[in-house]
């Protein structure tokens, strides 16, 4: 019977509010920086909400290649690229050394809004003298008007496959489009790839941008923080005064690795992969979640994993800065593992879509590593109704290294991976 290899995590690459690269972003968490900003992307005057954690003085000509890949690239997808890109050189690794049929790529992407530049004129040839809107015309607009490539900027699947043609990776290649628990769900399957046999090395990745205008102006403001006159203290997850979440937007990529692969090469360890879960409360659309799914996800990756709360160093928390949903997570978390300190990173960053879940496990693989824990932003008032320990105040050090990284969506899907220090 074949073992099944351990998988280790030797590189890590972050875009983010907070930073571009894991010193940076490090850095940044310790230091509890905000990543939150009036949104100067576009024109956001006209918008009730104007801020949000934008990835400032990002170049992605820096990154893309070949360069004229851009005009097929939304902002979401240069992320992941480029995150990826970060990624294999930190683990010091050259693509082209790598057996190409034993190197895959598993994202975690969402909905890819068009751009409105692209669609203004298509949209105007639409429009009637009388003021209304032609099927018609707009028909017969986008044949003239949107180049033949126009949709790849818009595909989820876009992001691993630029990445893999890059990188020569022709093994397997994966994405999964399941809101804001994708991006551990991706590393979750790299790791089973890797398990399985199928392959030696695989990027693991999540990316996302909710501050892009149409994606603002489909999804609304109701659950939207309205501090724009206090937007750095806007994202308080589990604290007693949160009002909203915050968009946001960033990716982030994992090396995953078979020990064997990464010992071979001499690989720099930066931590383990222990085990991964996923579980779903399915609800009605109008009902609030109660969080079972994350309990059941939490008891079953520690069953597998055989952490409990005495060894588990942390919790990195959804975090979402909700009312609702935060209750729910926090009570599912004190039910499987008491007063484990909780840190939620999404009060540096906002929430960045499918790329959230890894810009928070990439937080925790550092955390592991270094022993130390960043602390939760704007946590100041504890709420009752959320049980947990939070880290506040300063960074906590001295517990074991293990974690456990955690996204729940508010249809009640969750997915956790738990890792190790190696």
């Amino acid at each position: 019977m074949r073992n099944t290899p351990d998988v280790v995590i030797t590189g890590v690459g972050v875009i983010s509010p907070i930073g571009i690269g894991t010193d940076a972003f490090w850095h940044a968490l310790l230091e509890g920086e905000s990543g939150i900003r009036p949104i100067d992307l576009f024109d956001a005057d006209g918008l009730t909400v104007r801020f949000g954690g934008q990835v400032p003085s990002f170049d992605p000509k820096l990154y893309v290649r070949p360069r004229k890949s851009l005009k097929v690239m939304s902002r979401d997808i240069q992320f992941g690229f480029a995150a990826a890109d970060l990624a294999i050189a930190d683990a010091g690794i050259s693509s082209d050394k790598l057996d190409p049929e034993r190197f895959g790529v598993v994202f975690g992407n969402e909905m890819i809004y068009a751009d409105l530049d692209d669609l203004e004129t298509t949209y105007r040839r639409a429009k009637t003298s009388a003021g209304t809107f032609s099927y018609k015309h707009w028909a017969e607009a986008i044949h003239e008007e949107l180049q033949p490539l126009w949709l790849l900027k818009h595909l989820p699947n876009m992001t691993a496959s630029h990445i893999a043609i890059a990188q020569d990776a022709r093994g397997p290649n994966n994405t999964i489009v399941l809101g804001d628990v994708s991006s551990l769900l991706a590393v979750s399957e790299a790791a089973s790839v890797i398990q399985r046999g199928w392959a030696d090395i695989m990027l693991a990745g999540g990316t996302g941008s909710r501050l892009h205008p149409t994606a603002l102006v489909a999804r609304g403001n109701a659950v939207l923080s309205k501090r724009n006159h206090d937007f750095g203290a806007a994202c308080r997850p589990f604290d007693l005064h949160r009002d909203g979440l915050v968009n946001g937007e960033g990716a982030a990529v994992l090396v995953l690795e078979s020990r064997e692969h990464a010992e071979k090469r001499g690989g720099h360890i930066r931590s383990r992969i222990l085990a991964t879960a996923a579980c779903c409360e399915p609800r009605k659309q109008e009902n609030l979640p109660t969080g079972r799914g994350v309990e059941m996800a939490l008891r079953n990756v520690l069953r597998q994993s055989g952490l409990n709360s005495e060894t588990l160093g942390h919790i990195n928390a959804h975090g979402l800065s909700t009312g609702p949903m935060d209750r729910a997570e926090a009570q599912a978390i004190a039910a499987v593992v008491g007063n484990t300190p909780v840190t939620a990173p999404k009060g540096n960053f906002g929430h960045a879509g499918a790329g959230s879940g890894l810009l928070e496990l990439a937080a925790s693989v550092l955390a592991v590593e270094s022993g130390s824990i960043p602390q939760t932003r704007n946590y100041k008032t504890p709420d009752p109704a959320c049980p947990v320990q939070v880290i506040h105040d300063k960074p906590m050090t001295g517990r074991p290294r293990t974690a456990i990284s955690l996204n729940f969506s508010t249809m009640g899907q969750a997915s956790v991976v738990a890792i190790a220090a190696d």
